[in-house]
């Protein structure tokens, strides 16, 4: 066998320290898990509210169609994608980025230009070697987002959908479904699809501003709102698959030690037996 009982010693020394950053890191990641599923399902009633809103409001003034609301021919697109800023979280940035390519191939086949908005220091690396037309990007916004940090990077998108520049605009990010299971997922931002209630074209507000200040900022609320929960909800898969990640490397790390324990016993009894052999033969020639 390779290396001798000394080497071995020292590579047993050098997982079992490896396993302990294993393991440290597995509870750090289990901890912050459970505070960022506790922000994400604080965000997510919020969201779903914003739009329940949005969909009675516009259901009930015809009149006035907001742009974000309207459909047209599609050109051209924008796509938001959040990713970590960190590694040592399994596959969750390269199944997202995955899922991504091949959307963008879809998009190519159709003759469909996208710009590009990216959300974390994974997604810009990976974008920097694969290519594309980055027209913003934000990273290092830590465990505990605020909307506040994704403020600039939402507002040039929804510029160049005002401008005529995209035609829509989406998001791609990981679902949060379970602590083993996180999702990547790309969904539509605008123009926004209804799912309102029918009977709010007969219902009616009043308003402080006019309905349609009202809506106005209700829109960019929600678009706001919808990719800031992207990013939490992010964060929670991140923190989810470290954890697994991290269980899985100390898991592998033990069985390493394990077999090496075993080898390191093999090469001692070896040792021992031909120490016994040589002082056999020398006591015989004597």
């Amino acid at each position: 066998m390779a290396g001798g009982s000394k080497e071995i010693r020292s590579q047993i020394a050098s997982v079992k320290n490896t396993q302990k950053i294993t393991k440290a890191m597995e509870m750090v990641a289990a901890s912050k898990m459970r505070r960022a599923q506790a922000r994400m399902t604080a965000t997510r009633p919020y969201v779903e509210k914003v739009k329940r809103v949005i969909d009675h409001v516009s259901g009930a003034h015809h009149e006035y169609k907001h742009p974000y609301t309207i459909e047209r021919p599609v050109k051209r697109v924008g796509l938001i994608v959040v990713s970590s800023d960190r590694g040592l979280c399994g596959g969750l940035n390269t199944n997202l980025f995955r899922r991504t390519l091949k959307k963008l191939q879809a998009w190519q086949s159709e003759n469909v230009e996208v710009e590009l908005a990216l959300i974390g220091k994974k997604a810009q690396t990976f974008f920097k070697h694969y290519g594309g037309n980055v027209v913003a990007s934000k990273s290092d916004i830590g465990d505990k987002p605020h909307v506040s940090d994704l403020v600039g990077t939402i507002k040039v998108m929804l510029d160049h959908f005002e401008q005529g520049q995209v035609d829509a605009v989406y998001v791609a990010s990981n679902q949060f479904e379970s602590a083993m299971t996180q999702v990547p997922t790309i969904e539509q931002l605008i123009p926004l699809q209804s799912e309102g209630d029918k009977e709010a074209k007969y219902w009616d507000y009043l308003y402080e501003p006019d309905a349609k200040e009202a809506l106005d900022t209700l829109m960019v609320r929600f678009v706001e709102s919808t990719v800031f929960g992207a990013v939490v909800e992010n964060v929670a898969c991140e923190q989810s698959a470290r954890m697994v990640a991290m269980k899985s490397a100390s898991d592998n790390a033990g069985n390493m030690i394990k077999e090496l324990n075993l080898a390191y016993n093999k090469a001692r009894q070896a040792a021992i037996t031909q120490e016994l052999s040589e002082i056999v033969a020398g006591a015989s020639a004597v």
